[in-house]
């Protein structure tokens, strides 16, 4: 049997990627233990929860901005101007735009957000909810199932 290579990309509920590669000889039972290892990586939810207390100075900078995206755009489009006056008014610290911009793009890149170029602004959107693990495989991974 020739050599096949599987690819599984899985994305954590906290916009993580993990990229694990398989080359060889393909088993049912090896493809299931790479299953085992993606429900492991991704298939829990995280401890993230947008309701918590965004004040906290436990907090990084970077995740009050996604817990206040979390909070307050769930479903609509928003601007990093609108992120940032709501960070400062609801945690009375200041934060600069391009602080701001630079995060949303960290958390767009992390596939937590969906970006547009709108004429010369940028519009951000929370990413639509899949399942915790988001499998990709290469379709050597389809050849050897169907045998």
């Amino acid at each position: 049997m020739p050599a096949r290579k599987i690819r599984v990309e899985v994305f954590d509920g906290e916009g993580n990627r993990y990229t694990v590669a398989f080359e060889g000889q393909v088993t049912r039972e090896k493809a299931l233990r790479l299953l085992d290892l993606v429900e492991l990586l991704g298939g829990m939810p995280s401890g993230g929860n947008p309701g918590m207390n965004v004040a906290s100075n436990e907090l990084s900078k970077f995740d009050k901005v996604r817990v206040i995206v979390q909070r307050h755009f769930p479903v609509v489009w928003f601007s990093s101007k609108e992120v940032q006056s709501i960070y400062e008014r609801e945690l009375k610290e200041p934060i600069t735009l391009s602080t701001v911009a630079t995060y949303l793009a960290r958390l767009a890149n992390r596939g937590i957000l969906v970006r547009i170029r709108a004429s010369n602004h940028l519009k951000y959107k929370m990413a639509p909810r899949f399942p915790q693990a988001t499998l990709k495989p290469v379709r050597a991974l389809a050849k050897t199932q169907n045998r």
